[in-house]
């Protein structure tokens, strides 16, 4: 039956099940359009705690969610050009490098990476525009869960009030997102004057992360622009930091010890124009 419903109906279902799952907002009025309910969704599911949903609504939402995904279109790796063809681009590593703009979480990649907090959790905020929050929200409600099992073993091993540092990834499914993995990583916070500890950190969230690719045998992963935005770290720089970091994970691991393959495709994602063009630009320099 559950496979019969419409997108609408799932939506329907869906609205209403969180509502009553919501003690605070049980009463909230449903609005009539399609457009104000999935809105209402979503930020009932931005603001859910970490807890166990029902066999039937986690079913529901996960093939509403699969019905988003081909509405709002999956994007292939073979359909994300690399540097080499898109800009004639020179760089060494032009073949297993890309920029792609528009919403990450449409890609069908090895592994994203989101920009965390330190708490893992998602972000809380109805309906934010971070990217944060639009991972988790067409991920599906077991991501938080997920990540919140994964902190409660690390707060046992660590203490109560455990924290994830800055630049030390986790690892969690991509569930209900084209994306196989999503690699949530603690970029650094800018207050004031950018400093070097700054900048090395950021460079530390780019390496680990495709370490820790390498070590889960990831062979294709899509970067978001880490520490910008609301964490301050001047967009420029950042660019400059991220294509350095990966160039150089790049020259160490084409060798014959650890093969060409090992990493088939890093892309730069990007949302807004003016990032899009620093990245060609450094691309254009080389």
């Amino acid at each position: 039956m559950r496979d019969e419903m419409t997108q609408e109906q799932r939506l329907d279902y869906l609205v209403e099940a969180f509502k009553a799952d919501s003690v605070e907002y049980q009463n909230l009025e449903t609005p009539a359009d399609a457009e104000g309910k999935r809105r209402i969704l979503r930020s009932l599911m931005n603001i859910r705690m970490p807890r166990q949903i029902s066999e039937q609504t986690l079913q529901i939402q996960d093939l509403y969610l699969a019905g988003r995904a081909e509405e709002k279109g999956i994007v292939e790796l073979g359909r994300i050009p690399t540097i080499r063809d898109a800009l004639g681009s020179k760089h060494p590593h032009g073949d297993r490098l890309s920029i792609w703009q528009g919403d990450i979480t449409r890609l069908q990649v090895g592994a994203i990476v989101n920009a965390a907090n330190s708490q893992m959790l998602g972000c809380f905020q109805p309906m934010h525009a971070c990217i944060d929050n639009c991972i988790h929200t067409y991920a599906g409600v077991q991501l938080r869960q997920e990540c919140s099992r994964q902190m409660n073993q690390l707060r046992i091993r660590y203490g109560r009030d455990y924290e994830q540092p800055t630049a030390c990834p986790m690892l969690t499914p991509g569930y209900n997102l084209p994306a196989e993995y999503v690699i949530h990583v603690v970029g650094p916070i800018v207050y004031g004057n950018l400093q070097e500890s700054h900048r090395r950190v950021l460079a530390d969230c780019y390496r680990n992360v495709l370490e820790l690719c390498l070590k889960q045998g990831i062979k294709s992963v899509a970067f978001c622009c880490i520490s910008t935005g609301v964490f301050r770290f001047p967009a420029r720089e950042a660019a400059e930091i991220a294509v350095n970091t990966v160039s150089k994970w790049l020259d160490t691991h084409g060798s014959a010890t650890h093969g060409k393959d090992c990493m088939e495709r890093v892309i730069f994602n990007v949302f807004k124009d003016e990032d899009k063009e620093l990245y060609e630009k450094l691309f254009s320099e080389e």
